[in-house]
């Protein structure tokens, strides 16, 4: 799953990034609103954190903008804890909001809930056949036994397995595992899809041939 931190506060973009990518995510960032809406804007993340004070464009506006063209979750960060700021938030487009100082257990499961309500999900474990996926854990079992999985090779699980019953297509498969740092005309791909129908079973994994990868 692919993030993008909006954060002006050098240190807390900075530790965020660095827990959000331990969790698993691929994760942009920017500490400006103008190039934070440019990059919100044109590409397909699946949660957007975004704080309410930055420079440039505050968080209000570029809320404003973006639900103009997208319906990306956005969750909203301020360090005002006032009835009003959460009104105004909300009624703008945002799925969630967050006061700071925070808990990053809580970010993470709130980030968790948005990318899942928005896949249509309504439960936290999914259950595929003989293998189960356990999100808030990052846990694949397979018939009852615990699998061994990279965080990439978890982050492609997951989403595949939001997609249940779709051929998802390589690009969008790379646009949502990798993020602006990370070359994308490797092969990683590949590998990440091959280890996973080694530990998952051969058939979990569907080639669509010309086109991506789907999960029945």
């Amino acid at each position: 799953m692919r993030l993008l931190v909006i954060e002006d506060e050098a240190d807390l973009l900075s530790s965020l990034a660095k827990a959000l990518r331990e969790e698993g995510y691929a994760v942009d960032t920017s500490e400006e609103g103008e190039e934070g809406l440019y990059k919100a804007m044109n590409t397909d993340y699946d949660a957007i954190i975004l704080d309410v004070m930055l420079p440039g464009l505050d968080g209000w506006t570029i809320l404003k903008k973006l639900r103009a063209k997208r319906k990306t979750p956005v969750l909203m960060l301020t360090a005002r804890d006032t009835s009003r700021d959460r009104v105004h938030g909300l009624d703008l487009g945002a799925d969630d909001y967050l006061v700071k100082p925070f808990d990053l257990n809580e970010l993470f499961a709130r980030v968790r809930a948005l990318i899942r309500r928005t896949a249509g999900l309504s439960r936290s474990v999914v259950q595929i056949g003989n293998v189960r996926i356990d999100i808030p854990a990052r846990q694949a079992f397979r018939s009852g036994k615990a699998v061994a999985l990279t965080h990439r090779e978890f982050t492609l699980l997951e989403f595949l397995a939001m997609h249940r019953g779709e051929a998802v297509s390589r690009a969008a498969l790379y646009e949502h595992l990798f993020d602006e740092n990370e070359n994308t005309l490797s092969n990683l791909l590949d590998v990440h899809i091959s280890n996973l129908r080694n530990k998952l079973g051969s058939e979990f994994i569907m080639t669509r041939r010309g086109y991506g990868y789907c999960i029945e």
